[in-house]
């Protein structure tokens, strides 16, 4: 019977070992992140057990209509309808699912929703963003800055 139960721990123990060891080699999406479009970088960032990410800049940043920094004018909130572009946290709630991936929500700048998403490391230098309405979803894939 001992020899049972050696067996037994040390498949347990391995059993424990392999997901720990896995999370370890798991990629990342820490660091700073191009938009497909180009239009905006993003620099995501470990937060508490997940991850935060935050507009760090944009190719234009001045509203041509203003002369002033693009603001976050979309919201339907009239309290944040004001606050610069720059410096917008774009997910909340993001933990990880899987090995490589998050899921959380996503704020959208650009029609002032938030929305069901995922986020995967696909490579070493990629990222696909996912946004999702009901069953409807869409997404695109950003590209690591390097520094």
């Amino acid at each position: 019977m001992a020899c049972r139960f050696g067996f037994m721990i040390a498949i347990l123990a391995t059993a424990l070992a392999v997901p720990a060891t896995h999370a370890q080699g798991a990629p990342e999406p820490v660091g700073v992140w191009q938009t497909q479009a180009g239009d905006a970088r993003v620099k995501i960032s470990k937060c508490g057990g997940g991850i935060c990410g935050v507009v760090v800049s944009l190719r234009d940043p001045i509203d041509p209509m203003t002369g002033k920094p693009q603001v976050d004018n979309k919201n339907p909130n009239p309290s944040l309808s004001s606050r610069p572009i720059i410096g917008l946290p774009l997910f909340s709630g993001m933990y990880p699912v899987a090995a490589g991936k998050w899921s959380g929500q996503i704020y959208n700048a650009d029609d002032g929703g938030t929305y069901a998403s995922s986020i995967s490391v696909t490579g070493e230098s990629t990222l696909r963003v996912e946004g999702c309405v009901g069953a409807l979803c869409s997404g695109e894939t950003w590209t690591r800055v390097r520094r």
